[in-house]
């Protein structure tokens, strides 16, 4: 499975990893739109917001997306990535990365191909997240997994921050029941606007 635009275009740049397939579209359910306010929140969307993380702690490899326009009601970056907030939740070009409602146990689906399906857990709401940027509260992990064979998963874990945006990213591979850290991505400087909302 491949990682959102934005992240994937991070990861790919950064590490040289990322997921194998491409997810054809989101799931869409018919449901009760949440307050798309307080959802983006957690990805404030503005020409011109920039993000730094560093990969698996290391200062001396960092990367920094930014978010170069806005077009088709999607915001661009420099790692040709997409994103928007709708009313169901954050999402790129394919799929969610994060919905409504906010709760633990919150799951979604997006089809990757007739034989792959990522699945997206809210794993905490309301936690606190340390990384080299700050110290942030009232954060959100949520946790999209996609099986590769009868023995391995691709794990990502993603902490998204209110005001901030996407805090941390940590891979994992989960083989027989064990999971194998594979890189993580770590916020250390960031400069937003508020933006969509």
């Amino acid at each position: 499975m491949k990682l959102s635009s934005v992240v994937c275009g991070l990861l790919l740049g950064v590490a040289g990893l990322g997921w194998s397939g491409c997810a054809n579209n989101a799931e869409v359910v018919e449901e009760k739109p949440p307050d798309a306010a307080k959802l983006s929140e957690y990805y404030p969307l503005a020409v011109g917001n920039t993000w730094t993380y560093a990969l698996d702690g290391r200062t001396d490899r960092q990367e920094q997306v930014k978010i170069l326009k806005q077009e088709e009601g999607f915001f661009h970056d420099n790692k040709n990535g997409q994103l928007m907030v709708d009313s169901f939740g954050i999402r790129d070009e394919k799929r969610y990365l994060l919905r409504a409602p906010l709760e633990p146990g919150r799951t979604w689906t997006n089809v990757v191909s007739v034989s792959s399906t990522e699945r997206y857990e809210i794993l905490h709401v309301g936690i606190p997240c340390q990384v080299p940027a700050g110290s942030f509260q009232n954060c959100v992990q949520v946790e999209a997994r996609n099986r590769v064979d009868a023995k391995a998963t691709l794990i990502n874990t993603f902490t998204f921050a209110p005001g901030v945006g996407l805090v941390r990213i940590q891979m994992e591979v989960e083989h027989d029941g064990r999971r194998i850290p594979q890189t993580r991505l770590e916020l250390t400087s960031y400069q937003v606007n508020p933006g969509q909302g």
